[in-house]
């Protein structure tokens, strides 16, 4: 046993068998309440590792974490920095609420207002377990730059100029190759718009049926809240369908009277469910009749243990919305998307874009353009699924050690797990009460209209696996505490 004048840091106080476990959480803490100030050097790595008597190893994963995470970056021979702090948890408030008077945290989660995921995503928390996003530290920078750089090196001058409303031909050719390949979709250039993201897609669309007369999108149940505030916004109903293990029961979607339904049907948010072929059949006919499907694919690219499924958009031309975008490939931050709507609706729909916003950015268009033609994006895609793969099996072992008798869905794909518990406690007191501790996570009740067991949405991609079974292990807590 040795110790370091470093932080103070001895091995005698870490677990057996979890050494680099505990040196990455001793050097978060310090960054987080500014021992270890942004800006300043890490120890080199034989140094640390002599004065702690550790092998090297154990310190150099320490801080390759760390660089994941974008707390710290290696600037060569110069050595380790910090270059981020991570938000601090919050102190307990020592708060007793009255009766019907909730605090903070259960009112987020007990009645989401349209700010709800800004709230969240703002709110002071040492782990983020919120589902929906990728690894951001594994954006790949380097890549970027070169295509950019290349992209500016040949640009005529006339290309700064204002564009086509539906986006950029190249990208829209690019698209239609990517969409052929991997989502089974034939389609021509013509027939892609470049959106804003499928947010975007789902404002064009619900403006461009409002004006059909279309006054209702049916949703899955459960199903994202996030796309039903959107719709909502738009001023469309958004009556439940119930979602089983088939997928969304297309018997109950007559029964709504609604004409348009959005639909998750390669993986569908949150039970992680895949639309049945006997479903998809029912779907066609009620299709046939006049209905229209906004198609989100949002993560059907991050599958683990399944074969890939082909977009309802491949079987249906003429009654499908397919709308994705790279926010679960690349990061939410770059805002592209793609809508591809039948016949009837496409000139409205570019009418609405132009008149939104008259197109996208081009130049980030043309650097996509060019990641989907030389391969890199499928490269990137590759490397995220194994780390990805890595995170949720954490996570599913974290569950079983930690929440013994919760019950995982959706583990075959995404990048989320839902999580269900008989005779818990309410969900939602769950994730404030977890909030206050410091862990992010989505209450199921969020995405339900209808009464569900209680259980949790739990991202896994965007979160080491050390965090991950920390954040987990104080779910159970919390847990054991409410039950």
């Amino acid at each position: 046993m040795s110790g370091s004048d470093f932080l103070q840091l001895d091995t005698g106080d870490a677990p057996a068998g979890g050494l680099a476990d505990w040196l990455t959480r001793r050097l978060r803490e310090a960054i987080a309440d500014g021992r270890l100030p942004v800006g300043s050097r890490l120890p080199p790595t034989r140094l640390l590792a002599g004065e702690l008597r550790l092998s090297r190893g154990v310190v150099i994963e320490a801080y390759r974490r760390l660089t994941e995470d974008g707390h710290a970056a290696g600037r060569g021979r110069h050595g380790t920095f910090v270059v981020a702090a991570p938000v601090a948890a919050p102190t307990p408030s020592g708060r007793t609420p009255g009766p019907g008077r909730p605090g903070p945290e259960e009112r987020l989660f007990t009645a989401p207002g349209p700010d709800a995921f800004d709230a969240l995503r703002t709110a002071p928390a040492r782990i983020d377990l919120s589902p929906g996003l990728p690894d951001l530290s594994a954006f790949p920078r380097a890549a970027w730059l070169g295509a950019e750089r290349a992209v500016l090196g040949s640009l005529t001058t006339s290309a700064f100029g204002y564009g086509d409303p539906r986006g950029t031909p190249e990208l829209r050719l690019a698209l239609v190759h990517w969409l052929a390949r991997t989502r089974g979709i034939r389609a021509e250039p013509d027939e892609v718009i470049v959106v804003g993201g499928v947010a975007q897609a789902m404002g064009l669309v619900a403006q461009v049926l409002r004006r059909e007369g279309v006054t209702e999108m049916a949703v899955e149940d459960p199903g994202s809240l996030g796309a039903r505030q959107h719709f909502r916004y738009w001023g469309l109903g958004t009556p439940p369908v119930p979602v089983d293990a088939g997928g969304i029961r297309v018997d109950a979607l007559r029964a709504t009277g609604a004409r348009a339904v959005l639909l998750t049907p390669a993986h569908q948010f949150p039970t992680g469910v895949v639309l049945g072929g006997a479903r998809r059949r029912e779907l066609m006919e009620w299709v046939a009749e006049g209905g229209v499907v906004f198609e989100d694919d949002y993560d059907a690219e991050h599958r683990y243990d399944r074969p890939p499924v082909a977009a309802l958009r491949s079987m249906l031309t003429d009654g499908v919305c397919y709308a994705g975008s790279i926010s679960k490939l690349f990061a939410p931050a770059l805002r592209v998307g793609w809508l591809l709507a039948p016949p009837r609706y496409r000139e409205a729909l570019v009418e609405a874009k132009r008149f939104t916003d008259l197109g996208n950015a081009s130049l980030p268009q043309l650097v996509l353009a060019r990641l989907l033609e030389t391969g890199e994006l499928e490269r990137h895609l590759r490397q995220l699924r194994r780390r990805h793969r890595r995170r949720r099996d954490a996570m599913i072992e974290a569950i079983a050690a930690r929440l013994p008798g919760a019950v995982v869905h959706g583990a075959a794909a995404g990048l989320h797990l839902m999580v269900t518990f008989d005779g818990g406690p309410d969900d939602a007191a769950v994730a404030a009460a977890a909030l206050e501790r410091g862990v992010k996570v989505q209450p199921l009740s969020w995405h339900s209209l209808r009464p569900q067991r209680p259980g949790l949405v739990l991202g896994y991609a965007a979160s080491p696996t050390s965090d991950i079974a920390e954040g987990v292990t104080i779910l159970g807590e919390v847990l054991r505490e409410l039950s």
